[in-house]
């Protein structure tokens, strides 16, 4: 009986040989006649060593080329999907006085004001600093302006703030780029901007977001279908194929303006407006230039020639365009900020000559930093067409047969392929169709949501272009704190849209799902995060833009241990050295905590909002209303968490530096003292553990020295879970210098391990356990978590208890009223912008971490101990099977029922039954805590990929 799993396939002599010799065909160009000294590129060469390897190894083309640039035999990753899908209404483009992003920087003035620390556009690509970009624009002959880059509403126009209005699908990404496709839905009739806008300010927090299909644009089926895809046949030779398909019942005339342009680097100087040099990367660059370039075959392909300093000289070839238009990557200071322009050409140029129709909008003298290749197509109903392109370092001259010829076609055929033998090996337990399109666009979301990042704060804060002068507000700022942070690199982002920017505690959650295609992408993203021109000379590790100085949750240790433990598994390889360079910044880290955010000095962490936002009564990160302070029982098990991974790590790194062991000693006292002061306060204290409840519950200090416990049943009381670890009995036996301190405190501090698992007991295979919660609290906690009517959702875990739906907590504080209610859907509060929520909806990173603990729990307990789930069911599980339960509640979420209908859709009839939506999968930033709907960022692949481990981990124990 087939088990699912993927086979790869392994050659004979004979047809490796033949093989080789196709591979070599394709791989030197012949059928286009590409000579290069009479000899193959380096990078071909490596192309055909990866290809071979390939064949005689038990491994995949992908996975080969992982390798080359794992050794650095070859820059698969130069090329990626770098855009920002939004530029504008970042904090890196905001220079006001008052940082009030959205509104110094708006989308209007996207298309004619230069950015400088970025640049977006829809379903495109660019090198890896973002020198030359590359994305589509679309005129249907009805907007007002040229569809270059996604729309949405900024944080005030929203009435749940800040929101995407629009419909992409990212479908595919190997994790080299190697192949990419990305899918864009285009209305034929002008895009309902300002309705969208208008609608949205006339609802309320206690309505629903007014959604691109409710204006009726699509009804009808008037649109296009734009497909983008990439194709590589080498590091630097990219194919692209842009297929337009329309999906109306009548012909339709679409431009298509395929577009190549640099970064502005040329426009910025430090200390004034009028400017020389922006990038410190690239120093003393001249200025890039596009211009047309002579081909041999005029009739077949039209060139772009681009020469950069740094970058090199690339060439794009394109289909026969209607035109090629070219115009500067430059600000309209008339139209922006009512100045003279000084360029004749302007970022706007291609915009209002094929809008407006101005013909000096373009230079005849076909030369810019900003081209595009223009085509007026006809698009018959239900009919197709495409366009092809391709850049590379191959110049006019040396080609003597088409670059878009029958090659082109091949080139993406085997990395199609090449991609589907990649995921079925990587993915090789998921067995449903439905299963594999999830996970599938759950890694294609995740890959396509890398962006450059570049934002050098103490330059930011200096310099301010088009202003006359740095206010003194802005130098003591937002950011202010963290002049040495200097970001340039290639980055998860949450969403590329709604959160273009890295975010330190998501990022930890995103490195899980890379870790399985790409574990060297995961260990770089840490990796930068705690290198010293990120993290501060304090030791902490910086949040958002929005606010460096933010607390996000102490995650980064179980990410880095996950890492490492997610490539031995896969991968065969345990990565020593990534390990202990983090551990090493995660000590300044851990120390940072541990000065700064235990006030009483009691191990009782506070740390304010810990990216849960509105989950309290009040505002966490915030002057509280009574004054005082908040113990919390989230962050005080944060770092309970925390201790016993850096206690693991260094278990791991003792293996080969004893030294370490003395390390591991003090993080397992550092978690005892943690683990209780959270069950047991001193006298004058109120313990964070209500023994009545069965809860944790964060504590309220008042000035006056009295408490109250904020009874507030929410994932504040499960976190507690999270800090538990298993510990083998072999590697007591290993290091028994670390055994000999343990078992001293055991027996000499009875005070600190009376009330917590804490390694006095063997369990199955004579395990031992650390956990702040052991056998009773475990079995009360689980009760209410497990419980229908309270915290178990069809869809997974709640955010907060389904019991304060009619039982809402109320606290009064200076004759103001607060309170906290269920609400399993969108905010009805505008705290922390009201964007977000807490209180209600199923979080995928909080589930995730659940399911790991519940695991770790049984890896000890084993399957004697069991409880009920649901709670009143009389059905009985242990904790392994309850972790599959959740897990498999939340894949529900994603996959079609017995109707063919997603619960993540909800109500949205396109997406559950129309052929052209049903199979295209949005990964939301949350869920509705009833119905499982998605909400928020739409895009949040981002953490909600955590889906894709999921499915690994559920599919794999089945089998």
């Amino acid at each position: 009986m087939s088990t699912g799993k993927y086979k790869p396939k392994l050659y004979n002599s004979t047809e490796a040989e033949s093989a080789r010799t196709g591979a070599l065909k394709w791989l030197n160009f012949k059928d286009w006649g590409l000579r290069v000294e009479g000899r193959l590129s380096q990078d071909l060469l490596c192309c055909t060593r990866s290809l071979e390897r390939a064949m005689t190894e038990n491994t995949t083309v992908e996975a080969q080329r992982l390798e080359a640039t794992r050794h650095r035999q070859a820059h698969w990753r130069r090329w990626g999907p770098y855009l920002s899908d939004r530029q504008w209404g970042t904090v890196r483009e905001d220079y006001s006085a008052s940082g009030a992003a959205w509104d110094y920087f708006t989308h209007d003035q996207a298309r004619s004001r230069a950015y400088r620390w970025g640049e977006d556009g829809i379903a495109g690509i660019s090198d890896n600093h973002q020198r030359l970009c590359f994305a589509i624009a679309l005129w249907n002959g009805n907007d007002a302006i040229l569809k270059e880059r996604l729309f949405g509403l900024t944080g005030k126009e929203g009435n749940h703030g800040e929101d995407v209005k629009e419909y992409y699908f990212y479908l595919d990404n190997t994790p080299t780029h190697s192949y990419m496709k990305c899918l864009y839905k285009y209305p034929h009739q002008a895009f309902p901007y300002e309705q969208l806008v208008a609608e949205n300010a006339c609802r309320g927090r206690d309505q629903l977001e007014f959604e691109l299909l409710e204006t009726g644009i699509f009804d009808e089926e008037r649109y296009f279908d734009v497909l983008v895809e990439y194709a590589k046949a080498a590091p630097e030779d990219i194919l692209m194929r842009i297929t337009i398909t329309n999906r109306g019942p009548e012909a339709q005339t679409l431009h298509l303006l395929p577009t190549l342009w640099f970064r502005n680097t040329w426009s910025w100087s430090k200390g004034s407006g009028s400017e020389k040099q922006a990038c410190p990367s690239l120093p003393n660059s001249d200025k890039p230039l596009l211009s047309k370039a002579k081909s041999k075959d005029k009739d077949n392909y039209s060139v772009i020639a681009a020469s950069h300093s740094s970058l090199g000289d690339y060439w794009l070839y394109c289909d026969p365009p209607t035109a090629l238009l070219f115009t500067e990557n430059e600000t309209n200071t008339e139209r922006v900020f009512g100045t003279p322009n000084v360029s004749a050409y302007l970022k706007d140029g291609i915009n209002n000559y094929v809008v407006q129709g101005e013909q000096t909008a373009v230079n005849p003298e076909l030369v810019g930093t900003k081209a595009a290749a223009h085509y007026i197509l006809q698009v018959q109903a239900g009919k197709t067409q495409t366009i092809q392109l391709r850049l590379n370092q191959v110049a006019p001259a040396l080609v003597t047969a088409s670059p878009l010829g029958a090659e082109f076609e091949r080139v993406f055929s085997d990395r199609q392929q090449e991609a589907d033998e990649f995921y079925q090996r990587v993915c090789c337990f998921t067995r449903s169709p439905d299963l594999q399109n999830i996970q599938r666009q759950a890694f294609a979301g995740l890959l396509w949501s890398k962006q450059f990042y570049y934002y050098v704060v103490d330059e930011w804060l200096k310099n301010a272009p088009a202003e006359p002068s740095v206010s003194p507000e802005r130098l003591k700022g937002r950011n202010s704190e963290w002049i040495h942070l200097f970001n340039d690199d290639i980055l998860s982002m949450p969403d590329k849209w709604e959160y273009p920017w890295f975010a330190a505690w998501d990022l930890a959650f995103h490195v899980i799902p890379i870790a399985m295609i790409d574990p060297e992408l995961a260990k770089y993203q840490l990796d930068r995060l705690t290198r010293e021109w990120y993290m501060h000379p304090n030791g902490q590790l910086p949040a958002y833009e929005w606010a460096f100085g933010d607390v996000n949750p102490p995650v980064h240790a179980w990410a880095a241990w996950r890492i490492y433990k997610i490539e031995q598994k896969l991968y065969g390889r345990a990565d020593s050295v990534f390990l202990e360079r983090v551990f090493q910044k995660l000590l300044l880290n851990f120390t940072w905590w541990v000065n700064r955010k235990d006030a009483a000095g009691n191990n009782v962490f506070q740390g304010g909002f810990l990216g849960l936002d509105n989950i309290g009564v009040f505002d966490r990160s915030s002057e509280l209303p009574t004054g005082g302070r908040i113990d919390q029982s989230d962050g005080t098990s944060w770092m309970g968490m925390y201790s016993l991974h850096m206690l693991a790590i260094a278990l791991e790194l003792s293996k080969s530096n004893p030294i370490y062991e003395d390390i591991a000693s003090k993080f397992f006292e550092h978690f005892l003292y943690i683990a209780e002061a959270m069950n047991r306060m001193g006298r004058q204290e109120a313990s964070l553990w209500d023994e009545a409840d069965g809860f944790y519950y964060d504590v309220l200090h008042f000035p006056d020295g009295h408490q109250v416990r904020l009874k507030v049943r929410s994932i504040v009381g499960l976190i507690p879970l999270f800090a538990v670890e298993t510990i083998e009995a072999e590697l007591l036996e290993q290091f028994p210098g670390f055994w000999k301190r343990t078992e001293w405190f055991i027996r000499n501090r009875p005070d600190l391990t009376q009330n917590i698992a804490c390694m006095k007991r063997q369990g199955v295979g004579d395990r031992r356990l650390l956990a702040i919660v052991y056998r009773d609290k475990l079995r009360r906690i689980l009760e209410k978590m497990l419980d229908e009517k309270e915290f178990l959702s069809p869809y997974g875990i709640r955010a907060l208890s389904r019991y304060h739906a009619e039982h809402p907590y109320i606290f009064e504080a200076q004759g103001q009223e607060h309170r906290v209610d269920y609400e399993p859907a969108e905010s009805t509060s505008a705290l922390f912008g009201g964007n977000s929520n807490w209180r209600g909806p199923i979080w995928f990173p909080i589930n995730f971490l659940l399911i790991e603990s519940l695991q770790k729990f049984h890896h000890y307990l084993g399957d004697d101990f069991k409880v009920e789930c649901p709670t009143g069911s009389g059905q009985w599980m242990n904790l392994w099977e309850v972790a599959s339960e959740i897990s498999q509640r939340l894949i529900k979420i994603f996959t079609q029922d017995a109707a063919g209908r997603r619960p993540v859709y909800g109500d949205t009839e396109k997406f559950q039954t129309h052929p052209h939506w049903q199979d295209l999968i949005l990964f939301y930033e949350y869920f509705h805590g009833d119905n499982g709907a998605g909400i928020g960022a739409s895009h949040q692949t981002g953490w909600t990929a955590l889906i894709a481990k999921l499915i690994q981990q559920v599919e794999e124990h089945e089998d």
